[in-house]
């Protein structure tokens, strides 16, 4: 059986006020050739589908229309789609029954019956091979918030969140055992951040709040042959286990991710056990650049927007700009002089990064009644040392004090 694994596509993503959408539909339509090409008996989706919870229509339809296409395409294949925090369970569950009919499972969050037990039984999806017998079964399990998980056993020490969702898996993986067959393999799909996972800096989201959501490796049973997980967006393998892995986003979702190796990993089971697992790489539709590579002095900056060298592409195909300056005051036509060196240049300016050259010492702490009587000024003056390591200038505390007369 060949399965592939994907997640956090993030549908609906805007990247400092510019659209992904046809980032995103070049995506899908490399995907489905993907699916074609590799003969792809299962796609697991692991959670973050769309950007946000209330996704826009054109996302919506970017979805259906990929889910209609590659069943159209591949008519045997099955898809496996659970929630991330990212997403609406309700709405992304909403259309579940007519897209079960159709070989799209979609977990959103999960059910209980009348006495309070978590419906298991829905959450513990059979795989079918090319030849339509089941040759797997799925846990998957979406997203989890602290009210979610099952509740420990009275007299339990562990974390109730941590702990529950721990044994969730437990329950699930004892009841994949009790239905499978000898040679039939188990897999785990899960949305969240394991103990030792790299997090891009700007565009993953904590997911419970305080800190605590980091989950060991150990929550998955030695008889999990692979765990499908989604919210990292760097690819990587847990704690160096290979059959525990994130495979990350399939497009850089901030400057951060901008030298990731985005891709889907393609698995070979046979029989019980995993055989192997490939790396296939996302082809880039859309460069994201960062000029400079680090940040430098504004003629320094200035001088490589000048000498950047692009092709010619349509609007929405050129490279998204980071540019990255080190000032060591405020430069107050810093946005015109750096739109001035890219004029004419086919790249779309997203952002500009400025820090400070000066290193000044950690702000003092204060008390509540003590900021209550800072003034605006103080305020100013006290954030002006703290980024420049300077006192305020006479014209800035001028030009601050015009602000605040009243009926300015």
């Amino acid at each position: 059986m060949r399965l592939l694994h994907t997640s956090d596509w993030h549908l609906g993503q805007t990247l400092h006020n510019y659209e992904r959408g046809y980032e995103h539909q070049r995506f899908l339509d490399w995907l489905l050739d993907t699916l074609v090409a590799e003969r792809v008996d299962v796609l697991l989706v692991a959670g973050d589908v769309f950007d946000n919870a209330n996704p826009s229509a054109a996302s919506q339809k970017q979805l259906y229309v990929f889910l209609q296409q590659a069943r159209a395409r591949l008519p045997a294949l099955q898809l496996i789609v659970v929630a991330g925090n990212h997403d609406s369970a309700g709405r992304l569950e909403a259309p579940a029954p007519l897209l079960a009919a159709h070989g799209t499972h979609v977990i959103g969050h999960l059910l209980r019956g009348e006495n309070g037990d978590i419906d298991l039984e829905r959450l513990l999806l059979p795989l079918s091979g090319a030849d339509g017998r089941v040759q797997a079964w799925c846990l998957a399990v979406p997203f989890l918030r602290p009210g979610d998980v099952p509740k420990l056993p009275a007299g339990d020490t562990q974390d109730a969140y941590l702990g529950g969702i721990a044994l969730l898996y437990r329950q699930l993986t004892d009841l994949a055992l009790a239905r499978r067959q000898p040679g039939q393999a188990i897999l785990a799909m899960g949305h969240c951040h394991m103990v030792g996972g790299e997090m891009s800096n700007d565009s993953e989201r904590r997911i419970v709040i305080g800190g605590t959501e980091m989950l060991p490796s150990g929550i998955f049973d030695t008889a999990i042959a692979y765990a499908a997980l989604g919210h990292l967006h760097k690819a990587q393998a847990v704690g160096g286990q290979e059959h525990i892995r994130y495979c990350g986003s399939p497009i850089p979702l901030s400057f951060a991710e901008v030298n990731y190796r985005h891709q889907v990993l393609c698995l070979d089971i046979d029989g019980e056990t995993l055989q192997s697992v490939r790396v296939i790489e996302v082809p880039r539709a859309v460069p994201l650049l960062r000029v400079p590579a680090t940040p430098a002095p504004i003629a320094e900056v200035l001088a490589q927007l000048a000498a950047l060298d692009v092709p010619d592409a349509p609007a929405e195909a050129q490279p998204l700009l980071e540019v990255r300056v080190r000032l060591d005051a405020p430069e107050p036509g810093l946005r015109t002089r750096i739109e001035t060196a890219l004029d004419g240049k086919p790249v779309r300016l997203a952002k500009i990064e400025t820090s400070s050259t000066a290193r000044s010492s950690a702000p003092e702490n204060m008390t509540l009644d003590q900021l209550s009587q800072l003034q605006p000024d103080d305020i100013f003056r006290r954030l002006y040392q703290q980024k420049y390591a300077k006192e305020a200038p006479p014209e800035l505390l001028s030009a601050l004090a015009e602000l605040l007369l009243p009926g300015a």
